[in-house]
């Protein structure tokens, strides 16, 4: 598998997703561009080179301050630079050369070193596949405005292995992969990540700390973590995970205050994976955050095949305890996203008719009819 991130490369990259904000009667102003500049010099002179921004990130103002704060200030050489085309701002091909443009223009840069076709899941594929965008990536890599191409992904495993196959010209993939949603049946991060593997593709990790979630962990699971590392942070745990996976390259941390850089890029200027002690410490930690999870659906899928409305009731309830599994000041999570994707092809949960056949068969005698209402009112 080749390295196209460089054999030397550090595995940390700066994501400017949630960049600091000079705050304007509590809502949010502009970026903090003198300290966005202070970070993005301490993160370089630590070694790390990968920066990741994209059209939509910080109201459309991410690409402005990567070319403010970073290309502006370093040589080219000096850094690596990714961004995304995102389906739902462009309608004709026209719109989206524009966009491409506009990209090179806001972040001052002739190349970017990697480009993203922007969250792929079943509706997006399709768009990308109508407008020829596969193609057209390729064309832009050809023509030298793109070094390499890939796609962020937040869908099933099953449709990741198809996109794989048709697409063996891209060169990585961009999941959602921390320890909590490694083993979800929903989110399928370790199925997702094993796609990868399978197909050669490197993977560059987000949401490796479910935006804070990880960070902010229950006291139970802190206790855990603070006795076998005092000096360690909760949030390197997490940080650690995703990097010590063989295949993953990169991972993504969106910092947005010089503490969490500090902390980020201390640990992992000399990355080491967590051993067999630690990882069995993050199953510890996943059993005790899930055992406080508000629906206890193991997932066998009993209660599915009979289903009249085809309803995929173990992962609804998969993606409704993780959104409450969520840190509270995060703002957007993803589960809805998951969840409407998968509306696309089964019954949504208000789509329930109450006949209790699921009941009937669910080993754990869950009350699948109430538990369904529950995700419709935190989904639909």
């Amino acid at each position: 598998m080749e390295n196209i991130f460089g054999e030397n490369t550090k595995r940390l990259g700066f994501g400017l997703m949630r960049l600091p904000e000079l705050s304007e009667s509590g809502k949010f102003g502009k970026i903090d561009i003198e300290l966005t500049k202070k970070m993005v010099d301490h993160f370089i002179s630590e070694g790390f080179t990968y920066f990741d921004t994209a059209w939509m990130y910080c109201e459309s103002k991410s690409e402005d301050a990567a070319g403010e704060a970073l290309v502006s200030r370093h040589k080219r050489d000096g850094f690596t630079l990714a961004t995304k085309l995102h389906c739902g701002f462009f309608n004709n091909e026209e719109e989206r050369e524009k966009i491409f443009e506009t990209q090179l223009e806001k972040t001052r840069v002739d190349y970017f070193d990697y480009y993203l076709l922007h969250d792929l899941g079943e509706d997006h594929y399709k768009k990308y596949q109508k407008f020829g965008c596969f193609e057209w990536l390729a064309d832009k890599k050809k023509a030298g405005y793109v070094r390499h191409m890939g796609f962020s992904y937040h869908d099933r495993a099953e449709l990741l292995d198809r996109i794989l196959t048709e697409h063996p010209e891209v060169e990585f993939v961009q999941l959602q992969l921390n320890y909590l949603d490694w083993e979800s049946e929903a989110i399928q991060s370790r199925k997702c990540y094993e796609v990868c593997v399978k197909h050669s593709k490197p993977v560059i990790v987000m949401e490796p700390v479910k935006g804070g979630t990880l960070s902010n962990v229950v006291p139970a699971v802190e206790r855990l973590f603070k006795e076998h590392s005092p000096e360690m942070s909760v949030a390197s745990w997490a940080i650690r995970f995703a990097a010590s996976q063989p295949n993953v390259k990169m991972v993504l941390s969106g910092m947005g205050n010089m503490a969490m850089m500090k902390d980020n890029t201390g640990y992992m200027k000399d990355f080491v994976p967590l051993n067999e002690e630690e990882m069995e410490l993050i199953k510890q930690a996943t059993n005790i955050i899930n055992s406080s999870i508000a629906i206890p659906c193991t997932a066998c899928e009993y209660c599915v095949d009979g289903c009249p409305k085809n309803i995929p009731i173990p992962k609804y309830f998969s993606l409704y305890n993780a959104e409450l599994q969520e840190y509270e000041g995060k703002g957007f999570t993803p589960q809805k996203e998951y969840y409407d994707r998968l509306a696309e092809t089964h019954g949504r949960a208000d789509d329930c008719i109450e006949c209790g056949k699921c009941e009937k068969i669910c080993p754990q005698h869950l009350p699948i009819r109430k538990n369904l209402k529950l995700v419709a009112s935190k989904f639909s």
